[in-house]
């Protein structure tokens, strides 16, 4: 369509409401940005490929007092890397992954926390077209009310692996076609035995876990040709027929819930922005569902997006910030496709990788061999681009610890609710505390001890750290950067000296 330059009806345009568009539109509307949310289905799906999320989602939650809407959450130390068995409990952190958690639940939990800040969703717009002038963004939608057009400084595209707005703004998205497919039903009142995670069976893969209230989902894969494409889900009658093929049983006797498929394509956007344009979650990225990573990458590229775009839309931010976003998301996005591919290759391999797996059981044994691929499942070995000699922490996700002035202990992900920067100053600095004053509009600044339990706590000889909104470390003490240097480089340009922002930890 004809870009039309008008006046923009927001500063941001989010198409999809899934766990990528509902955490940016938090993100944005914790900055102060004015965004609007939309989605092609009138009601959410009710659907539930992902059932949890990871133990870098779990602190994002905790970051942004999300975690408490959710009730009851179950979580657990036991996870895998391709069907083996991993003890994440090797990993630094104070969470560890959530279980059981239908996504469903997740987009529910979520849309009542961007509700909350006064977000506006238009459900029922089906994005038809859009064209990028320079100064803005013309999207096109299909409506309940016929069709209508919006215009935004920014749009961003969170609509999944299909993802219209990769399609209609041709981003290039490389990679490989399915060559598997996999069934996947979730079935009332059938008498199922459990299968763990990446059982095998002669002629492919079929496992069974119980979601609770007699419901059991099957997951199912046959190595007997290439991917089917698909217009619609397959009908149970096939996904019981194929399940009996692979074990025997008979599912006929239970009630479907809900039948999908899915293939092992995987493809990445090789940018992760065009000028006003960007991608995030499954739009930017498909991969096997291997270990849920899916929900937890998406929910993670928004939460470093977020806070970037909003100071771009706010004229705050410096050169360069916004392209940071690829430069940081995209190689996360490669490694997730690196690690579900071995996964798959794990899991659906039959016969021919069974030497490979029993040679993987031994070095999982191995605690460095277990952290490294916890790390890498989890999200928690994410680092950021870092300078040579620069302290340890720099890069990398800040760990949550108890932080104590004289009046009692708090922690420090609470700090992080308002999603702006944080300085943490453990040294009692008047000098560091000064520099940092021209930023007190966007970063606040907390005078703290942490309560250090041994020598090898990253804090020990830490004399004070720079927090992006992200929870990412941007800077700390001692290092080679000096602190000015750091705080122009991500928050912009100082204002005015103003200590309001200065707080004591409580």
């Amino acid at each position: 369509m004809a870009a039309e330059k008008r006046p923009a009806d927001t500063a941001v345009l989010i198409v999809g409401a899934g766990p990528a568009g509902l955490m940016l539109a938090g993100e944005l509307r914790l900055a102060g940005v004015e965004a609007i949310l939309v989605d092609r289905l009138a009601e959410p799906s009710g659907e539930s490929r992902g059932l949890g999320f990871n133990a870098r989602t779990m602190e994002i939650f905790d970051q942004r007092g999300i975690l408490p809407l959710f009730s009851d959450l179950a979580t657990s130390r036991a996870g895998h890397f391709g069907g083996l068995p991993v003890d994440f409990g090797v990993l630094e952190s104070g969470h560890f992954g959530a279980q059981g958690v239908p996504q469903a639940r997740t987009e529910e939990v979520l849309t009542a926390w961007v509700t909350g800040l006064n977000m506006e969703i238009r459900r029922g717009w089906e994005l038809v077209g859009l064209a990028d002038d320079g100064s803005g963004v013309n999207a096109r939608f299909r409506t309940p009310d016929g069709e209508r057009e919006l215009r935004a400084s920014y749009l961003v595209g969170c609509d999944g692996g299909r993802s219209t707005v990769r399609r209609l703004a041709d981003f290039e998205f490389t990679g490989t076609a399915a060559t598997m497919e996999l069934l996947l039903a979730d079935v009332a009142g059938a008498d199922i035995h459990p299968r763990p995670i990446g059982s095998s069976a002669p002629g492919g893969m079929a496992m069974c876990a119980p979601l609770g209230g007699g419901v059991m989902r099957v997951i199912m894969c046959e190595r007997t040709g290439p991917a089917r494409r698909r217009t619609a889900p397959p009908d149970f009658e096939e996904v019981a027929a194929v399940w009996q093929r692979l074990t025997g049983e008979d599912i006929r006797n239970g009630t479907p819930l809900w039948v999908s498929s899915f293939g092992n394509a995987t493809r990445q956007a090789s940018r992760y922005r065009q000028g006003r344009v960007l991608l995030a979650g499954d739009a930017a990225h498909i991969h096997l569902p291997a270990g849920g990573q899916g929900l937890n990458v998406s929910v993670q590229d928004a939460v470093n997006l977020g806070w970037k775009l909003a100071a771009e839309v706010l004229g705050r931010a410096p050169e360069g910030l916004l392209d940071t976003y690829h430069s940081e998301r995209h190689p996360v996005g490669a490694r997730l496709l690196l690690n579900t591919q071995a996964q798959g290759l794990l899991m659906l391999g039959g016969d021919a990788v069974q030497p490979l797996r029993e040679v993987l059981k031994e070095l999982i044994r191995y605690e460095d061999v277990s952290r490294h691929l916890a790390g890498m499942v989890s999200g928690l070995d994410v680092r950021y681009e870092a300078g040579p000699g620069d302290h340890p922490l720099v890069g990398r996700r800040m760990p949550d610890a108890e932080i104590g002035p004289a009046e009692g202990p708090s922690r420090i992900y609470p700090l992080l609710r308002g999603a702006r920067g944080i300085l943490l100053d453990f040294s009692d600095d008047a000098g560091l505390r000064g520099a940092a004053a021209g930023w007190a509009d966007r970063v606040d600044i907390v005078t703290a001890k942490v309560l250090v339990s041994g020598a090898d706590e990253p804090f020990a000889a830490t004399d004070a750290v720079l927090l992006r909104p992200d929870g990412h470390v941007a800077w700390a003490a001692p290092g080679r950067t000096a602190l000015p240097e750091a705080l122009r480089r991500w928050f912009g340009a100082p204002g005015p000296a103003d200590r309001g922002g200065e707080r004591g930890a409580s």
